[in-house]
């Protein structure tokens, strides 16, 4: 019988919630944009702001695993090489910014990134990916920089990169598995940076994202087997809704 007691999680409710999230973590990658947007905040009430990163890193990486296998023949690698360096960098650029707030601040940084990032998504909606200059070495650049920040801060690098790839007018498998590539990498070099310069993944942190291992799983068989079915306008406006309240009570 598995034990499902844990320093950090002090109530079954907050391990129904987490359990929750770790399924949402598999769908998002494997198929269903957005949804980690929900996430996010959600594990920031529980665990505070620097300390849900440190949980939901691990989720993410398992989670990526799961996307590579499924759709690792379709990533267009000239687009994801273009992007990485750049990623890299705001990747640093948070980490010394994480470093030096607190608590408190860390998880304001994290609710504007969501707004941001929400307001993105929309912006993507109503044709402004239509408007950019995707050709040019600075669009790279500038979203990359973007893009490694609010994943090294919040997670929530997704609809960034998401501007990124929908300019270079990718087909859909192609999308899944360039994005599946790019925070697989990504994910991967923010590890030790946040286990050992942050210091908020250490054994406590590996145990609850071990327990979920297996919501994890059934997450991403559902994003690619049945979630399709949801008609896509009332789930993106669902998600939205939702991650803008999660966003605003983390900010307040």
């Amino acid at each position: 019988m598995i034990d499902w007691s844990s320093p950090l999680v002090h109530s079954s409710v907050d391990w129904v919630f987490i359990v929750l999230c770790a399924m949402l973590i598999g769908m998002s990658k494997t198929g269903v944009p957005g949804v980690s947007m929900i996430v996010v905040p959600t594990l920031a009430l529980i665990f505070g702001g620097k300390q849900s990163t440190g949980v939901l890193l691990p989720i993410l990486i398992v989670a990526d695993v799961f996307a590579v296998i499924y759709y690792h023949r379709h990533a267009n690698w000239k687009h994801l090489i273009k992007a990485l360096p750049w990623a890299l960098a705001g990747l640093v650029l948070a980490l010394w910014i994480g470093y030096q707030v607190n608590d408190q601040q860390f998880k304001r940084m994290i609710a504007v990134i969501v707004f941001l990032s929400i307001a993105l998504m929309i912006l993507n909606d109503y044709g402004f990916k239509n408007r950019v200059v995707a050709d040019h070495w600075w669009f790279a650049a500038i979203l990359g920089i973007v893009g490694g920040f609010a994943t090294m801060i919040g997670n929530v690098a997704g609809p960034i990169f998401a501007i990124y790839l929908l300019a270079m007018h990718l087909d859909k498998k192609s999308y899944i598995g360039t994005t599946a590539w790019f925070f697989f990498i990504i994910n991967l070099s923010k590890f030790p940076l946040q286990a050992f310069v942050w210091k908020n993944i250490n054994i406590n942190t590996l145990t609850v994202d071990i327990l979920v291992i297996p919501a994890i799983a059934a997450g991403a068989l559902i994003g690619i087997y049945a979630v399709k079915r949801i008609p896509e306008i009332i789930y993106k406006w669902l998600v939205i809704v939702i991650t803008a309240i999660s966003a605003f009570l983390i900010f307040i």
